[in-house]
């Protein structure tokens, strides 16, 4: 078992409870990581045979731009992609950030963080 990582994907959204959320958008930081059996690929340094980074960050950007109210229904969409998109994906772990939400006060971002094994 192995684990790839795609960090800190930045993407501009449109997510939020209030309307000007979802008219404004927001910058969003999303942090990936997956784990699976990367024996083969270590062995054989052949892209058909790992978990491609490049896909599980074009899942992030896709379901990034479907705005959602919550940060946790988008978290979990992009996490149940990410298990469609590859087979060898075994573990998924995904945090949402949204930078400078409107709060009051200075805050730099708020997050949230899911994780779920494969069923």
């Amino acid at each position: 078992m192995g684990k790839v990582y795609v960090e800190n994907i930045r993407v501009y959204a449109y997510h939020g409870c209030l309307p000007e959320e979802t008219l404004i958008g927001s910058d969003y930081r999303v942090d990936v990581w997956v784990a699976g059996d990367l024996s083969v690929s270590s062995v054989s340094d052949q892209l058909s045979d790992t978990i491609d980074y490049v896909s599980i960050c074009a899942c992030v950007r896709e379901e990034m731009a479907t705005p959602s109210k919550l940060l946790e229904h988008v978290a979990q969409r992009i996490l149940d992609r990410i298990f469609k998109a590859s087979e060898r994906v075994e573990v998924v772990n995904v945090k949402v950030s949204k930078i400078n939400p409107p709060i009051e006060g200075h805050v730099g971002a708020v997050a949230v963080e899911l994780y779920e094994e494969k069923k």
